[in-house]
């Protein structure tokens, strides 16, 4: 039987053990704890074993829940010890002796002189007796003393880099306020020398208050009031994320769930730099412009990748000087400003902050490049490739590329084809329903729209909702039998049965997402470019070589405005027409596809 593997053995004697988690590695500074159980017994090992994994554990997550120190935790650091050596000062000399104290302890001194008959010539006795009193006539002097020497020592060590008089109030609030630091940190030395400075300024305004002058004020700069939000707590119900989800109830910008739940993932990067118990009237430019400063450094696909599993933002900020991951583009950056700019509009709508501090933050635009779109030679190999022709198996997309009998006219055969022709998105002809494939005035067309089927469809804007007729090559190529034979089966709403949306809602997101890298299987890409996107685009480049300019045929691509006749698909036979030309002008010459037709 193997060995538990908490427990190692060495010699004779055993030893709990256990693996630092990959994301505290960088924070405890090794990759394994080792304890000695002190037993060379198993089962006494056993039984001592788990107690120590627990404190381990417990340790791990006390590590997790504490976030990385701030510029505004230093500050407060400094203020709150110097605040709380004056504090502890007051109370020292509220408690000491005063005039009437030492007169009561001198009469307690001369009555048990008189009732025990001590000889005062007697110097022991005489001091056993006003012993008492000294102390007391005394305190205030030795106390005094006592600071002026912790003065003198403290400002010796300030100049000597030495922290040893102020490491116990350092660690002591850095558990508090569940900060995590590196011990040996520059950072924790930078907190040491001002808490250090905070308590030799209280110590002299402890000296002059002794001669009864309490006007004195910290003349050393960094000894302020912190104005920080860090130390702030969120009353309940203002927290950033409670906030948000009212926001997102609202949803005042009728915006999509799955665009609010990419707000709700953006604005929780914001918060992990933060802290989750900022107040949400706390948001200001400072914090803003960090979290920018820290989204510019930020990998792709960060929460994603077992290199930065566990971490918080400044973490993997950090973990990836070493790693090296690409980071996110502008475009992205701005996206993530963009949904913190979305809700704070909101926020200050009500009130509970008063201007936007997302406001002219934004990065600079790219240029965008022209998209990739496929040449006819590329167009012929791939639809002479195996997921068009035959492949080994549908089960994974491995097997596509794999030449085989299994022949796919699902979602995948049919929406690349249907792009190339139509220019529509993927995820809007994913969606289509049977009864959004129809005859229409003698010409068969595709509704696009967000009606019907369960309403479970969407598009990209209210504008996108359009009527598409349906290309000469889609029939030839036996669309409309397709559609036939989906109604045939009894299946009365999904054209597409099997195309799925992913967690997020998103329609075929895993098979564009697989699409690029089937394309790298069969060698027509090597890193970015072609995608099922280019389809689109290479529409749109074939309305333009027909001659028509970009205005004349954006409603056919979807980026017209909303109308009534997009919304419910009803269309004069003129109006019909004019879009039937606009698609039947869709061409490319040299590309081959009879071997596609039934």
């Amino acid at each position: 039987m193997a060995r538990l593997s908490y427990l190692l053995r060495r010699g004779a004697s055993y030893y709990a053990r256990a693996r630092i988690p990959l994301d505290l590695i960088d924070i405890v500074g090794k990759k394994e704890l080792v304890k000695a159980l002190g037993t060379k017994d198993e089962n006494d090992a056993k039984r001592r074993l788990w107690p120590v994994v627990e404190a381990w554990n417990c340790q791990f997550d006390d590590l997790r829940s504490r976030r990385m120190l701030t510029p505004d935790d230093k500050a407060d650091a400094t203020w709150q010890h110097y605040t709380g050596t004056l504090e502890r000062y007051e109370q020292a000399r509220q408690s000491m002796p005063n005039a009437a104290d030492v007169e009561a302890a001198t009469e307690r001194a001369v009555e048990r002189v008189q009732r025990e008959g001590i000889d005062v010539r007697d110097p022991l006795a005489a001091l056993d007796a006003s012993l008492d009193v000294m102390v007391l006539k005394q305190g205030r002097a030795l106390d005094t003393q006592a600071r002026r020497a912790k003065l003198d020592a403290m400002r010796k060590h300030l100049a000597e880099g030495e922290a040893a008089l102020i490491n116990h109030e350092v660690d002591d609030y850095i558990d508090r306020n569940k900060l995590l630091i590196d011990p040996l940190s520059p950072d924790r030395g930078d907190l040491a020398r001002k808490m250090m400075r905070a308590e030799i300024e209280g110590l002299e305004r402890t000296i002059e208050r002794d001669q009864g002058d309490y006007s004195g004020a910290p003349k050393d700069p960094i000894v302020k009031p912190a104005t920080g939000a860090s130390r702030e707590q969120a009353a309940p119900g203002e927290g950033i994320m409670e906030l948000f989800e009212q926001y997102a109830r609202e949803n005042p910008n009728g915006v999509k769930a799955d665009t609010l739940n990419q707000a709700r993932r953006d604005i929780e990067t914001f918060v992990d730099h933060v802290g989750s118990t900022c107040p949400v009237h706390r948001i200001d430019k400072k914090a803003a412009r960090e979290w920018k400063s820290l989204l510019i450094k930020y990998p792709v696909k960060a929460s994603e990748s077992k290199a930065f599993a566990g971490m918080r933002l400044a973490q993997i900020v950090k973990h990836n000087e070493t790693v090296g991951k690409p980071t996110i583009t502008p475009r992205t950056v701005n996206r993530y400003l963009s949904s913190l700019g979305a809700f704070c509009g909101w926020l200050v709508d009500h009130g509970y902050v008063d201007d936007n501090p997302v406001a002219d933050m934004f990065l600079a635009k790219e240029k965008r490049k022209n998209k990739p779109v496929f040449a006819v030679d590329q167009m012929n190999t791939l639809f002479k490739s195996p997921l068009f022709t035959g492949c080994r198996s549908d089960e994974a997309p491995r097997f596509w590329a794999l030449p085989g009998n299994i022949v796919i006219r699902d979602h995948r055969y049919w929406v690349p084809l249907i792009m190339l022709y139509s220019g529509a998105r993927p995820a809007e002809i994913a969606q289509l329903a049977v009864t959004d494939v129809r005859q229409q005035h003698g010409h068969w067309i595709m509704h696009i729209t967000e009606e019907g089927d369960g309403d479970d469809k969407s598009t990209k804007t209210e504008g996108s909702m359009r009527v598409v007729p349906i290309h000469p090559e889609l029939i030839k190529l036996g669309f409309i039998e397709y559609r036939k034979g989906i109604e045939k089966t009894g299946e009365t709403r999904r054209l597409f049965p099997l195309a799925e949306r992913n967690e997020r809602g998103q329609m075929i997101a895993d098979f564009s997402r697989e699409f690029p890298r089937y394309l790298e299987r069969i060698g027509l890409k090597v890193g970015r470019g072609l995608s099922l996107y280019s389809f689109r685009h290479g529409a749109t480049d074939a309305l333009r070589r027909a001659g028509y300019l970009d205005d004349q045929f954006g409603f056919i691509l979807g980026h017209a405005s909303g109308s009534t006749t997009g919304r419910y698909g009803v269309m004069p036979q003129g109006m019909l027409q004019q879009r039937v030309d606009l698609v039947n002008s869709i061409a490319y010459p040299g590309l081959d596809l009879k071997h596609l037709a039934p």
